[in-house]
């Protein structure tokens, strides 16, 4: 593991300090946890924009709805394959 070495605002610090005694864990466990969801919480925020991003691509929905037609022909390829066994 790699020391880092950071300052902070003073009421923020205060708040750290205060959050740490209360959950009973060390300030840089805080640190780290707090710092893990919020960059978790980048990652879907940019995984959610790249969704918003495609629906406005045409070429990307044409694309989804052609990958879409192929699957409801799949589904129904394999519904009239079951059909069939049980018929015979």
């Amino acid at each position: 593991m790699a020391t880092f070495t950071s300052s902070l605002p003073n009421d923020l610090l205060e708040m750290l300090d205060e959050h740490a005694k209360k959950l009973e864990i060390p300030k840089n466990k805080l640190i780290e946890k707090a710092l893990r969801l919020y960059l978790e919480h980048l990652k879907r925020a940019a995984y959610v924009k790249s969704y918003s991003q495609a629906k406005e691509d045409k070429d990307m929905v044409n694309l989804a709805e052609e990958g879409m037609a192929e699957y409801f022909k799949q589904i129904e390829e394999s519904q009239t394959k079951i059909l069939l066994e049980k018929n015979i």
